[in-house]
């Protein structure tokens, strides 16, 4: 598991630079031909975790109920991002790792919903649950680097 965490870590990091190197603006713009924005991408792996992990374990996550509801599959931009909500997707992107891995170390994710994902991976244990995740942030992070061909740096 160490280093599923290690690799979830790294996608982490690589997901904060967009906020080191983009401007609030650049950040909530939808290019033509795409149907959400890099804001929106960081929003909804931060929602995903908290839905393979938590929800699939039944066990209570540790992001705001609202974050879920506005960024998990299914849901596209419908508003501009704020400072203070961007600023909150931001620290949510570091501050989900340690519980999570405390929770996983202390054995919270005793039983797992098995359910199979939108684009049809069986998930039948917290450990396939940790791996479609770690996948998951690198299709959007994939996603991102095609999107930020079509914003303008400043």
């Amino acid at each position: 598991m160490d280093s599923l965490f290690r690799a979830w870590q790294t996608s982490r990091m690589a997901y904060l630079k967009f906020f080191e190197n983009y401007s609030l603006e650049q950040l909530n713009r939808i290019p033509e031909g795409f149907s959400n924005n890099l804001i929106w991408n960081i929003g909804h792996i931060i929602a995903t975790q908290h839905k393979l992990i938590y929800i699939g374990s039944g066990v209570e996550g540790h992001i705001p109920e609202e974050v879920f509801i506005n960024y998990q599959s299914g849901t596209r931009p419908t508003a501009l991002v704020s400072q203070q909500e961007a600023d909150l997707l931001k620290r949510l992107l570091f501050e989900q790792i340690e519980p999570t891995i405390r929770d996983f170390n202390n054995k919270e994710f005793v039983r797992y919903q098995e359910r199979t994902t939108g684009t049809g991976f069986h998930l039948t244990s917290i450990y396939d649950a940790f791996e479609w995740n770690n996948f998951h942030e690198g299709l959007h992070l994939g996603y991102m680097m095609s999107i930020r061909k079509f914003i303008a740096l400043d």
